[in-house]
Protein backbone atom coordinates (compact mmCIF):
# COMPACT_ATOMS: atom_id res chain seq x y z
CA UNK A 1 0.00 0.00 0.00
CA UNK A 2 1.71 3.08 -0.99
CA UNK A 3 1.27 6.14 1.53
CA UNK A 4 0.89 8.56 -0.76
CA UNK A 5 -2.77 7.25 -1.69
CA UNK A 6 -3.70 7.50 2.26
CA UNK A 7 -5.78 10.36 2.68
CA UNK A 8 -8.44 11.76 5.67
CA UNK A 9 -9.29 14.66 7.80
CA UNK A 10 -7.85 16.74 10.61
CA UNK A 11 -10.74 16.61 13.17
CA UNK A 12 -8.28 18.68 15.50
CA UNK A 13 -4.53 19.41 15.86
CA UNK A 14 -3.14 21.04 18.91
CA UNK A 15 0.50 22.29 18.55
CA UNK A 16 1.69 22.79 22.06
CA UNK A 17 5.37 24.84 21.18
CA UNK A 18 8.14 25.60 23.64
CA UNK A 19 11.64 27.28 22.97
CA UNK A 20 14.67 25.45 24.53
CA UNK A 21 18.46 26.13 24.86
CA UNK A 22 20.10 25.36 21.02
CA UNK A 23 22.74 23.79 23.36
CA UNK A 24 20.66 21.31 25.34
CA UNK A 25 18.71 20.56 22.11
CA UNK A 26 21.45 19.63 19.88
CA UNK A 27 22.64 17.30 22.51
CA UNK A 28 19.30 15.25 22.18
CA UNK A 29 19.39 15.24 18.20
CA UNK A 30 20.90 12.57 15.90
CA UNK A 31 22.91 13.74 12.89
CA UNK A 32 22.24 15.52 10.38
CA UNK A 33 19.65 17.20 12.22
CA UNK A 34 20.56 20.40 13.76
CA UNK A 35 17.70 23.07 15.80
CA UNK A 36 16.23 25.68 13.70
CA UNK A 37 16.35 29.10 15.81
CA UNK A 38 13.94 31.83 16.13
CA UNK A 39 15.04 34.73 17.96
CA UNK A 40 17.93 32.31 19.17
CA UNK A 41 16.09 29.91 20.18
CA UNK A 42 15.33 26.54 19.46
CA UNK A 43 11.54 25.67 19.02
CA UNK A 44 10.15 21.60 20.28
CA UNK A 45 6.58 20.80 20.96
CA UNK A 46 4.11 18.70 21.14
CA UNK A 47 1.25 17.50 18.61
CA UNK A 48 -1.76 16.48 19.82
CA UNK A 49 -3.54 15.20 16.79
CA UNK A 50 -7.68 13.12 16.03
CA UNK A 51 -7.36 12.01 12.43
CA UNK A 52 -10.71 10.62 11.01
CA UNK A 53 -11.91 8.79 7.51
CA UNK A 54 -8.08 7.76 6.92
CA UNK A 55 -7.72 5.39 4.08
CA UNK A 56 -6.13 4.65 0.50
CA UNK A 57 -8.31 7.21 -1.91
CA UNK A 58 -10.11 3.54 -3.46
CA UNK A 59 -11.22 2.61 0.27
CA UNK A 60 -15.08 3.85 1.25
CA UNK A 61 -14.61 7.08 3.80
CA UNK A 62 -17.15 5.06 6.02
CA UNK A 63 -14.24 2.46 6.60
CA UNK A 64 -11.77 4.62 7.26
CA UNK A 65 -9.78 4.69 10.33
CA UNK A 66 -9.80 7.06 13.58
CA UNK A 67 -7.48 7.89 16.21
CA UNK A 68 -5.90 10.09 18.79
CA UNK A 69 -2.48 10.47 18.45
CA UNK A 70 0.94 12.25 19.63
CA UNK A 71 4.30 13.33 18.66
CA UNK A 72 6.83 14.92 20.89
CA UNK A 73 8.74 17.53 17.82
CA UNK A 74 11.83 19.40 17.78
CA UNK A 75 12.12 21.81 14.70
CA UNK A 76 15.03 20.88 12.95
CA UNK A 77 16.85 21.60 9.35
CA UNK A 78 19.43 19.54 7.64
CA UNK A 79 21.64 19.01 4.53
CA UNK A 80 20.86 16.03 2.19
CA UNK A 81 23.93 14.23 0.51
CA UNK A 82 23.53 16.40 -2.78
CA UNK A 83 23.88 19.31 -0.64
CA UNK A 84 20.28 20.37 -0.23
CA UNK A 85 19.49 22.30 2.64
CA UNK A 86 15.83 21.32 4.30
CA UNK A 87 13.87 22.11 7.49
CA UNK A 88 11.15 20.08 8.94
CA UNK A 89 10.80 18.01 12.38
CA UNK A 90 12.52 15.42 14.48
CA UNK A 91 9.96 13.44 16.15
CA UNK A 92 11.76 11.17 18.90
CA UNK A 93 8.32 9.98 20.05
CA UNK A 94 4.86 8.93 18.33
CA UNK A 95 2.38 7.75 20.64
CA UNK A 96 -1.39 6.87 19.53
CA UNK A 97 -4.51 5.20 20.24
CA UNK A 98 -4.60 2.75 17.36
CA UNK A 99 -3.15 -0.48 18.10
CA UNK A 100 -2.57 -0.66 14.37
CA UNK A 101 -0.47 1.65 14.57
CA UNK A 102 2.06 0.35 16.78
CA UNK A 103 2.14 -2.89 14.20
CA UNK A 104 2.40 -1.12 10.66
CA UNK A 105 4.53 2.19 12.33
CA UNK A 106 8.22 1.69 11.23
CA UNK A 107 7.19 -0.99 8.80
CA UNK A 108 4.40 -0.31 6.77
CA UNK A 109 4.53 3.06 6.87
CA UNK A 110 6.99 5.49 8.79
CA UNK A 111 7.44 5.92 11.96
CA UNK A 112 7.46 3.92 15.07
CA UNK A 113 4.63 4.18 17.29
CA UNK A 114 3.67 3.74 20.98
CA UNK A 115 0.81 2.24 22.50
CA UNK A 116 -1.23 4.85 24.63
CA UNK A 117 -4.68 5.71 26.37
CA UNK A 118 -6.07 8.92 26.12
CA UNK A 119 -8.26 10.86 27.74
CA UNK A 120 -10.10 14.11 26.01
CA UNK A 121 -12.72 15.86 27.08
CA UNK A 122 -13.35 18.68 24.21
CA UNK A 123 -16.46 21.29 23.19
CA UNK A 124 -16.17 23.65 20.22
CA UNK A 125 -13.40 26.54 22.21
CA UNK A 126 -12.61 24.34 25.18
CA UNK A 127 -9.86 21.30 24.80
CA UNK A 128 -8.91 18.74 27.32
CA UNK A 129 -6.63 16.06 25.81
CA UNK A 130 -3.95 14.02 27.86
CA UNK A 131 -2.60 10.37 27.62
CA UNK A 132 -0.67 8.16 29.34
CA UNK A 133 1.86 5.17 27.87
CA UNK A 134 4.24 2.80 29.43
CA UNK A 135 6.90 5.59 28.35
CA UNK A 136 5.41 8.89 28.11
CA UNK A 137 2.22 10.93 29.59
CA UNK A 138 0.89 14.19 28.66
CA UNK A 139 -1.78 16.66 29.45
CA UNK A 140 -3.36 19.95 28.07
CA UNK A 141 -6.28 22.48 28.52
CA UNK A 142 -6.22 24.93 26.46
CA UNK A 143 -9.42 27.64 24.97
CA UNK A 144 -9.41 29.21 21.72
CA UNK A 145 -8.25 32.57 21.62
CA UNK A 146 -8.64 35.82 19.82
CA UNK A 147 -4.94 37.04 20.68
CA UNK A 148 -1.00 35.71 20.19
CA UNK A 149 0.73 35.82 23.21
CA UNK A 150 2.93 38.71 22.85
CA UNK A 151 5.96 36.75 24.89
CA UNK A 152 6.08 34.60 21.86
CA UNK A 153 9.47 34.32 20.06
CA UNK A 154 7.47 34.26 16.77
CA UNK A 155 6.10 38.24 16.44
CA UNK A 156 3.13 37.30 15.25
CA UNK A 157 0.52 34.12 14.37
CA UNK A 158 1.13 34.71 10.92
CA UNK A 159 4.89 34.20 11.72
CA UNK A 160 4.12 30.73 13.44
CA UNK A 161 1.91 29.49 11.01
CA UNK A 162 4.43 29.68 8.27
CA UNK A 163 7.28 28.26 9.88
CA UNK A 164 5.00 24.89 11.12
CA UNK A 165 3.55 25.03 8.08
CA UNK A 166 6.85 24.92 6.05
CA UNK A 167 8.23 22.34 8.78
CA UNK A 168 5.30 19.39 7.96
CA UNK A 169 8.27 16.58 6.93
CA UNK A 170 8.74 15.11 10.02
CA UNK A 171 11.54 12.29 10.55
CA UNK A 172 11.17 9.28 12.97
CA UNK A 173 13.52 6.36 14.31
CA UNK A 174 12.89 3.29 12.82
CA UNK A 175 13.63 0.14 14.06
CA UNK A 176 17.25 -0.19 12.79
CA UNK A 177 19.49 2.13 14.28
CA UNK A 178 20.60 4.90 12.58
CA UNK A 179 17.50 4.76 10.05
CA UNK A 180 15.40 8.09 10.17
CA UNK A 181 11.90 7.48 8.52
CA UNK A 182 10.38 10.61 6.92
CA UNK A 183 6.34 11.05 6.31
CA UNK A 184 5.22 14.52 5.27
CA UNK A 185 1.33 16.30 6.37
CA UNK A 186 0.12 17.45 3.28
CA UNK A 187 -3.02 19.57 4.03
CA UNK A 188 -5.44 21.16 1.18
CA UNK A 189 -5.87 24.80 3.50
CA UNK A 190 -3.77 25.57 5.99
CA UNK A 191 -5.24 27.68 8.61
CA UNK A 192 -4.64 28.20 12.17
CA UNK A 193 -6.25 29.92 15.39
CA UNK A 194 -4.23 30.62 18.58
CA UNK A 195 -4.92 28.87 22.00
CA UNK A 196 -4.66 30.03 25.45
CA UNK A 197 -2.59 27.24 27.13
CA UNK A 198 -3.80 26.80 30.64
CA UNK A 199 -2.11 23.55 31.30
CA UNK A 200 0.21 21.63 29.72
CA UNK A 201 2.59 18.89 30.88
CA UNK A 202 5.08 16.70 29.38
CA UNK A 203 7.06 14.11 30.81
CA UNK A 204 9.60 14.47 28.34
CA UNK A 205 9.67 17.93 28.29
CA UNK A 206 9.96 17.69 32.11
CA UNK A 207 12.98 15.40 32.34
CA UNK A 208 15.42 17.60 34.17
CA UNK A 209 18.25 14.91 33.12
CA UNK A 210 17.11 16.30 29.22
CA UNK A 211 16.41 19.39 29.62
CA UNK A 212 17.80 20.91 32.92
CA UNK A 213 15.77 23.42 35.02
CA UNK A 214 15.89 26.61 33.27
CA UNK A 215 16.25 25.55 29.98
CA UNK A 216 12.70 24.85 28.55
CA UNK A 217 9.93 27.24 28.43
CA UNK A 218 6.48 27.33 27.08
CA UNK A 219 5.83 29.65 24.25
CA UNK A 220 2.30 29.09 22.45
CA UNK A 221 -0.02 27.31 21.21
CA UNK A 222 -1.67 26.74 17.88
CA UNK A 223 -5.04 24.98 16.77
CA UNK A 224 -5.89 23.52 13.79
CA UNK A 225 -9.78 22.11 12.67
CA UNK A 226 -11.63 20.08 10.02
CA UNK A 227 -8.65 20.02 7.19
CA UNK A 228 -8.41 17.36 4.66
CA UNK A 229 -5.26 15.49 4.45
CA UNK A 230 -2.91 13.51 3.10
CA UNK A 231 0.62 11.89 3.94
CA UNK A 232 3.86 11.70 1.60
CA UNK A 233 6.93 9.67 2.68
CA UNK A 234 9.86 11.30 2.33
CA UNK A 235 13.37 10.51 1.67
CA UNK A 236 14.59 7.63 4.42
CA UNK A 237 17.70 9.29 6.40
CA UNK A 238 20.66 6.44 7.19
Amino acid sequence: MSLTQIQGVIVRRMLINFRADPKVVEKILPAPFKPQFVDGQAVVGICLIRLADLRPGIVPQFLGLHSENAAHRIAVEWTTKAGDKKVGVYIPRRDTSLWLNTVVGGRIFPGVHHQAVFNVNESENEYHVAFKSAGASVKVDAEVSDTFPSTSIFKSIKDSSEFFKAGALGYSPGFKEGQYQGLELITEDWKVKSLNVKTVESSFFSDEKTFPKGSIHFDHGLLMKDLKHSWRVGERLD
